[in-house]
């Protein structure tokens, strides 16, 4: 690894996130939806991958949805022989959320992924199964061994409180949802409230749909960019995790890009700066509806 790559890697592991049960990651890890969609994008998808795991991004999240297993597989592929530096997430269908489903699907993800066990599971978004079920398998999965902690995707705060306020409920260590600067609606209660419970936000599509286009477009982020010599997807990124309770999954298939990402680890924006991205992408003034893609 070369002494710029080391020094990434240094500043990715300055900045740090806690879980709910004290457990310490890296406020940039890497996304994988649509991964393993293209086969022959498979082995510039493994490079990124492991790119990523050399600059210090260790928090590889996906789940059984993507690709139909492909993202899983791929994902596995990229951590042969380096396991111990990963911490993997993947996430369970609503469907498949609970009693024996739940335990197929978590094996499923595991013989895909290679391993024996998850770092982190997640229900991907609320379905019909309620909610007191899930938590009762996701904990019988942790006492199995088959995962190390659980938690969940794409719920807003009224569907937050119920899950902590069932038996076993405080036990979820996250919550996964949409964030960046163009989506900002879950500042205004979700977040505050994640942080009163000292649970933090994994958030996906960091710097939104279609690789940035529409954040890479502000002039603000550009003004910003400029000054520090950065790129303004960089800028966005930084402004992600700024504020120590997110730690951001962006994907992309690039390794030159996940380098670019885990640069963002060296920005910390200023006052000024951070007011001018509130002035650029306002903050809710009101409740929001949670977005998800």
């Amino acid at each position: 690894m070369s002494s710029t790559s080391n020094t990434i890697k240094e500043y990715v592991q300055a900045c740090t996130v806690t879980l709910r049960d004290g457990t310490v990651l890296p406020s940039l890890g890497q996304g994988t939806w649509h991964m393993g969609d293209d086969s022959g994008l498979r082995q510039q998808e493994i490079e990124a991958l492991r790119t990523g795991l050399d600059c210090g991004m260790t928090v590889i999240d996906t789940a059984e949805m993507y690709g139909g297993g492909k993202a899983e597989e791929l994902v596995g592929e990229a951590v042969k022989g380096r396991r111990e530096e990963a911490f993997l997430v993947s996430k369970v269908l609503p469907n498949n959320a609970g009693g024996k489903k739940l335990e197929e699907a978590c094996e499923g993800s595991l013989s895909r992924l290679g391993v024996d066990q998850l770092d982190l599971y997640l229900l991907h978004w609320r379905g019909s199964i309620p909610l007191k079920e899930t938590v009762r398998d996701m904990e019988k999965l942790k006492a199995d061994g088959k995962i190390k902690r659980w938690g969940v995707s794409n719920l807003d705060v009224r569907d937050m409180k119920e899950l902590l306020s069932l038996e076993h409920g405080n036990n979820a260590v996250c919550d996964q949802v949409l964030y960046h600067l163009a989506s900002r609606g879950i500042e205004f209660d979700l977040m505050p409230w994640m942080k009163e419970q000292q649970m933090p936000v994994i958030a996906y599509c960091p710097l939104d749909q279609g690789g940035g286009r529409t954040l890479g477009e502000s002039r603000t982020l550009q003004e910003i960019a400029e000054r520090r010599s950065m790129t303004p997807l960089q800028i966005a990124l930084a402004w992600t995790i700024q504020s120590g309770m997110v730690l951001s999954i962006p994907k992309t298939s690039n390794p030159a890009h996940v380098r670019e990402n885990a640069g963002a680890a060296s920005v910390t924006l200023a006052n000024e700066e951070l007011e001018m991205l509130d002035r650029a992408f306002p903050k809710p003034q009101t409740k929001q509806p949670l977005d998800i893609v």
